[in-house]
């Protein structure tokens, strides 16, 4: 087997695996890791990490990390460089063309970072659309006002990535762009059309369905679903899968946000029925982690195969390092 049948992505507890957690990993065998800045420290320690990882579960799991840039980027100075916010940097570009340029190699040159460590998934491109009440915590991660900005810049960000050798994350399918909350606290609700959703919020989704995978939003669409988020919910994960068209492995959010209700394996349970094929934990915490691979179980022969399909999409890089930083220090 290629990859783990357990159908989860975990984290861990710090900058070195434990054998607590080295046991638990082999014994659970999840898809793969996540790390937070919680498990950073300096280059050689993320490689011994990373490595360690593998290990643990005897193959090359994908190790998963959000380097968006901004706010949320878990490699930092002064070992990793810093990246304005997304959103800064293409409405600062002058042009879309001009910012398609400049996103796809910034996003080449975060890709030979992670790689350098060990890390070969990165959980971008965000496609949601800015609209006038996104929440703060989201706003400035965006790519743009419009669909076919996000569209475009989507595409380069991905193009970026997996010419650097890792594997992109879409997120937060099918849209997040109209959360008025933050769902690391509340539960948002959406009350506009399926019309409107399909027209701007889903648009970029489905102009990127290609990519091999993708993350799911924790809000409600009123419209489609009025008593579950997205992540938990059969009629939403079917218009990821058929109206917009993903194919891909179908990841969750975190399911420590308090945007879902419920025992975390309650949770996991909730969203793996609704059609989900990963569910991902990110604490760290193993009294947690054991709950959600309980609840988790193995993956089925659809996803399992969604997983073989997204790591072997996996590519050997191709970035010439010094040209991209070269061509970026020239604007």
């Amino acid at each position: 087997m290629t990859v783990g049948q357990g159908a989860a992505i975990f984290g861990c507890a710090g900058p070195v695996l434990l054998p607590e957690e080295r046991a638990f990993f082999r014994d659970a065998d999840p898809f793969g890791f996540i790390l937070f800045a919680r498990n950073v420290e300096d280059p050689d320690q993320l490689r011994r990490l990373t490595s360690d990882l593998r290990e643990a579960v005897g193959r090359e799991a994908p190790v998963l990390v959000d380097q968006e840039g901004g706010r949320v980027q878990r490699l930092r100075a002064p070992h990793w460089r810093e990246w304005t916010p997304p959103l800064d940097t293409v409405e600062g570009a002058g042009s879309v063309e001009a910012a398609e340029r400049i996103m796809r190699l910034r996003s080449a040159v975060i890709a030979a970072e992670l790689r350098d460590v060990g890390i070969d998934a990165d959980c971008i491109p965000t496609l949601d659309v800015v609209r006038p009440q996104t929440h703060p915590f989201l706003m400035n991660r965006c790519y743009g006002r419009s669909p076919e900005v996000v569209n475009r810049i989507g595409r380069a960000v991905a193009e970026g990535l997996m010419a650097g050798g890792v594997l992109p994350v879409m997120k937060h399918m099918p849209g997040h762009g109209l959360s008025h909350v933050d769902t690391h606290h509340d539960l948002p609700r959406v009350e506009v059309s399926h019309d409107e959703l399909t027209a701007v919020d889903f648009a970029p989704f489905r102009a990127l369905a290609d990519l091999p995978m993708a993350m799911t939003a924790h809000l409600v669409f009123a419209a489609l679903d009025a008593e579950r988020p997205a992540t938990q919910s059969p009629r939403m994960i079917r218009v990821i899968r058929e109206e917009i068209g993903f194919k891909g492995l179908l990841m969750s959010d975190d399911l420590n946000m308090q945007a879902l209700s419920g025992t975390l394996a309650e949770r996991t349970a909730r969203t793996l029925a609704a059609g989900v094929d990963v569910a991902l934990h990110c604490s760290g915490e193993m009294d947690e982690m054991v709950a959600v691979a309980g609840a988790a179980g193995r993956m089925g022969p659809a996803s399992l195969a969604r997983a073989e399909a997204a790591v072997a999409a996996r590519r050997s890089a191709t970035v010439d390092l010094k040209a991209a930083l070269a061509e970026l220090a020239h604007g």
